[in-house]
């Protein structure tokens, strides 16, 4: 047991004093400030520039009523009257004069029409407030030749009532299912990435250590079975605290924008009033999704011994994590979906599919459950199975690319 621990704590503070652990870390760190902070920066760039459009009413009689109507959906953008031909607005354009020119007249009903010219239409913002307010004026003048007053045309543009009931007792509403779509596919995205990097990085260690021969070493003091077991939960613990930093990083990063800003990002997201339970299930199923991924990793990672042959072997593990996870964005939009149930019950699906289910479904206490069982019982099954691959796979030697290799391996087991 003691030969257990030396392992796991050798695993861990080895990858926890790794350059790449460490440059890693301060990557998605910055990424995390760099997405906090992504408003002010782009803010910043753009300065006290003012947006300013040239307008050329043809009609002589839009403007201002046109100004008035933009004035109520952006204040910020300016406009310009100009009596100017198109070329001299063209070449204001270029200098940097005006974002674009807006050219208003009247179709054969009398109803405005515009054209904005600018040098790129790849900036929508400014095109989408200015064909805002000209929709709304035309509705205007439109309802004005109807003879219809302005309560008229407000009825006839508002939106049509329209609510959506549940007739079971206690599904949820729209309102709770909308947060509870952001705090699942948050939480998708944490269990899919976090299982996949830290199930290669085992898959690449034992595969490293194997090129080296320093498997031969460790294999004469310490069993197979003890060091892949010792690996999977020191590379966890490692998981563990890499995460544990980053959401700490976060937390200060969304801190520092004050208590009313940090609030709105949290509420934006689903997590100003996140439920416990939610919280307890995306744990189970990362800590569970991450040992039968691990485990599995491990096992085909025993196979080769030459580092540029791990990715094609656990190629097919990305993409059963990957087909997971595309199933469980899918479900996001229907989570009662019959595949979706039934794939929440295949093992290697469940950690993120099952999830869903119960952020998404008040579905009953007895699937989760079942779920965890499956998962466990999947994990003990391929930890038995993978710990007799795993004993003869880190004595096999040379170029190795075929699951044949299982067969081989597990022949090396039964001759020790």
């Amino acid at each position: 047991m003691n030969n257990f621990f030396l392992i796991l704590v050798h695993s861990y503070l080895n990858k926890i004093k790794a350059k790449s652990f460490i440059i890693t870390t301060l990557i998605v760190a910055a990424g995390i400030f760099l997405l906090v902070n992504l408003q002010d920066i782009i803010e910043s760039f753009s300065g006290d520039e003012q947006d300013t459009v040239a307008v050329v009413d043809e009609s002589g009689e839009l403007y201002d009523q046109f100004e008035l109507q933009l004035s109520s959906l952006n204040e910020e953008l300016e406009l310009e009257k100009s009596n100017e031909n198109e070329k001299s607005l063209e070449e204001s354009v270029e200098e940097g004069d005006y974002s674009g020119y807006l050219i208003l007249s009247k179709d054969e009903n009398g109803l405005p029409q515009g054209v904005y010219k600018a040098e790129s239409i790849a900036e929508s913002a400014i095109a989408n407030d200015l064909q805002a307010a000209l929709q709304g004026m035309k509705s205007a003048m439109a309802a004005e030749n109807l003879e219809l007053s302005p309560d008229e045309l407000a009825s006839l543009s508002s939106p049509v009532s329209f609510e959506r009931e549940a007739l079971v007792e206690g599904a949820k509403s729209e309102e709770e299912l909308n947060q509870a779509r952001g705090i699942v596919y948050i939480l998708l995205f944490f269990i899919y990435f976090s299982v996949i990097v830290y199930a290669n990085m085992i898959a690449m260690d034992v595969a490293t250590e194997k090129s080296s021969r320093v498997m031969e070493i460790l294999i004469s003091s310490v069993s197979p079975v003890k060091q892949m077991f010792a690996k999977i939960i020191g590379i966890g613990l490692v998981g563990l605290t890499q995460l544990s930093v980053l959401i700490a990083i976060g937390y200060f990063a969304l801190s520092s924008k004050g208590d009313s800003e940090m609030g709105g990002i949290l509420e934006f997201f689903g997590f100003s009033d996140i439920p416990a339970g939610i919280i307890v299930y995306a744990v189970v199923f990362f800590l569970l999704g991450y040992f039968l991924f691990a485990t599995l990793a491990a096992l085909l990672g025993s196979l080769v011994s030459r580092i540029e042959d791990v990715q094609q072997m656990i190629m097919p593990m990305t993409f059963l994590i990957m087909i997971g996870f595309f199933i469980a964005v899918f479900g996001l939009g229907n989570p009662e979906a019959g595949f979706v149930t039934a794939a929440s019950y295949i093992p290697f699906f469940t950690p993120m599919v099952m999830f869903l289910r119960v952020g998404m479904l008040n579905i009953a206490a007895w699937e989760p459950i079942l779920g965890i069982v499956i998962l466990l019982l999947s994990i003990l099954f391929l930890g038995w199975f993978g710990a007799r691959v795993y004993r003869g796979g880190v004595l096999m030697y040379g170029k190795s690319n075929s699951y044949k290799d299982i067969k081989k391996a597990i022949e090396l087991t039964k001759k020790k």
